[in-house]
């Protein structure tokens, strides 16, 4: 018996030019005609953001190309946190399985079938959580099309509903529990700053739901699967979204070719997690670079107008 392909979730909100661009990679993706859409819609949260999520409202209505399109309009703003934890539970109970996409997200024409495959592949496997459609750019040399480690990724997402039970956003009782070798862990080995924005959460200064999906694999032991080469570019990294800064360093050309290969060995992949950290590395090393070099020029400038 052929298997149903997984519903897809798009939360959008008030980009339309991004969730138009979304939408389209989506229509080319092969298995779009044989795949359920469900869009939801965030409303305003004051008079500024009301023309632009009419547009991205207006829009959403000629969506076509999919096996059905379902919109879920909210009547009030429950922002990014709450949409995305009250949707992604909401379609993962009725379907069991569940691709997760935000409206900043172009993917190749080969996600659908990447990401429908790797649910497939790992369905009975309780210790893979979460499937990424999108990896950092790193060197491939000596990689195989796909790696298992212990870092979520949510730039194009899939999971199963099995799994996503377990998710806690609890950041009281992670700040309580955990000792300081297990977030220096959880940041990647002092690559990045994940545990701040537990913080955040905490002191109410930040509402997030990602970081929690990841700690609630990384507290479960759970494993997540990234492609080698990405099938998600993010075109969001320009300063337009709600939660998201202006770098498109993480960005990298989409993959063009159907993946057959998932890593069958449910261990971390030792060797991609030190590219991950070497590119990390890098990346910071020149964040510093560039940081000093603003500062240095900043204080030639002080300098030259005491003179």
């Amino acid at each position: 018996m052929k298997e149903d392909k997984a519903p897809i979730v798009l939360f959008v909100y008030n980009r339309p030019w991004h969730t138009q661009q979304t939408v389209e990679a989506l229509q080319r993706n092969q298995l779009a005609s044989q795949s359920e859409l469900f869009i939801y819609s965030d409303a305003p949260k004051n008079e500024e953001t009301k023309p632009q999520v009419k547009q991205v409202r207006d829009y959403i209505k000629t969506v076509s190309g999919f096996k059905t399109v379902t919109i879920i309009e909210r009547d009030k703003n429950w922002g990014l946190a709450e949409n995305i934890i009250d949707g992604v539970t909401e379609i993962v109970n009725m379907y069991g399985r569940i691709i997760v996409l935000e409206d900043d997200l172009v993917t190749s024409p080969y996600f659908l079938n990447f990401m429908n495959d790797a649910l497939s592949f790992y369905n009975n496997e309780d210790k893979v959580w979460h499937i990424s459609g999108w990896n950092y750019p790193i060197d491939s040399e000596g990689l195989d099309s796909t790696f298992l480690w212990h870092v979520m990724n949510c730039w194009g997402w899939a999971t199963w509903r099995d799994r996503w039970r377990g998710f806690i956003k609890n950041p009281e009782q992670l700040i309580a529990s955990w000792d300081k070798d297990k977030v220096y862990e959880f940041n990647l080995y002092g690559k990045q700053d994940f545990w701040s924005q537990v913080q955040a959460n905490s002191n109410g200064s930040l509402n997030t739901w990602a970081v929690f999906w990841y700690s609630s694999i990384f507290q479960n032991g759970g494993l997540c699967l990234n492609p080698v080469k990405t099938y998600v570019e993010n075109i969001g990294l320009d300063g337009s979204g709600e939660n998201c800064g202006n770098n498109n360093e993480l960005n990298s050309r989409l993959s063009d070719v159907i993946c057959s290969d998932f890593e069958s060995c449910l261990f971390e992949n030792e060797n991609a997690l030190a590219k991950v950290l070497q590119l990390l590395d890098e990346l910071n090393s020149k964040s510093i670079r560039c940081f000093l070099s603003r500062a240095s020029k900043g204080f030639k400038r002080v300098i030259k107008g005491l003179k």
